[in-house]
């Protein structure tokens, strides 16, 4: 009898749901309800159309990460900075190197217009200067990665690395995103698709601020999922949107379902 009990609850105990921390995060579009009726309005999400995890091109320990999670920057700031020490020494050396290598081409060619040395002396050298150059710009590029830059006005979702850590190449540093260039993402019924058309308009309710917004259909997405019948909508708020956040859901209310 007891290893009969033992037995049944190890079966149990197999058959339990799994959902652990390593599951991966639900989506909160695809987990919304559909439209699957006259009767129902489709749920939908903003999301940005600029938004990037920003990441390191070199391996290096930073030094300065002046924004913090939540705050604005505009295009062009200094979102981090590398200890580069090392590589403008190296490229200081590499554009001493150029320098000498142009003053004895200069001297082979002198030489050459006075019949002292051949043709040969002076391609060697110029060989020589050419493959310093580039060796400089090498290190040039290096030293412009120490610093990474903000590709357009935003907020800072998350910091990945902090101050005085030292990261890997291609390491994550900064998760950012630009609130003003939401669009609604939506799931429509995939009958829907002969009937959509661009620039029809559309209500967009979103569940934090319950406040309408009179959006339109600006593109449809590029195929139906075969499992749920449905198709992606994108839709275009007004321009005079404000308070609103990537990761707000809602509900679209068309005036006539198609």
């Amino acid at each position: 009898m007891l290893r009969g009990f033992r037995l049944a609850l190890t079966l149990g105990l197999l058959y339990l749901p799994q959902a652990y921390a390593g599951d991966p995060p639900a989506d909160p579009l695809l987990d919304a309800p559909v439209a699957s009726s006259a009767g129902q309005n489709p749920r939908g999400v903003l999301r940005a159309r600029d938004q990037a995890v920003l990441s390191s091109e070199l391996a290096g320990r930073i030094i300065e990460m002046p924004y913090a999670d939540g705050q604005d920057f505009k295009q062009g700031s200094i979102l981090a900075r590398f200890d580069c020490s090392a590589y403008q020494a190296q490229l200081n050396a590499a554009q001493a190197a150029v320098r000498a290598a142009r003053e004895e081409l200069n001297h082979n060619r002198q030489l050459a217009a006075l019949k002292s040395v051949g043709q040969f002396e002076v391609s060697l050298a110029e060989a020589k200067q050419a493959q310093a150059q580039a060796e400089a710009q090498v290190y040039q590029v290096q030293v412009r990665r120490c610093v990474v830059s903000a590709p357009f006005d935003g907020r800072v979702v998350q910091r990945r690395a902090q101050p005085h850590e030292s990261v890997a190449s291609g390491s994550p540093l900064l998760e950012v995103v630009d609130n003003r260039s939401l669009e609604i993402h939506l799931l429509v019924p995939s009958r829907w698709l002969g009937q959509l058309k661009q620039g029809q308009p559309f209500e967009f309710v979103p569940d934090e601020t319950g406040k309408p917004l009179q959006a339109q259909v600006k593109r449809v997405g590029a195929r139906i999922d075969e499992g749920s019948q449905t198709l992606l909508l994108i839709g275009e708020l007004p321009r005079d949107s404000q308070g609103l956040l990537a990761g707000m859901s809602g509900t679209a209310h068309f005036a006539a379902q198609p």
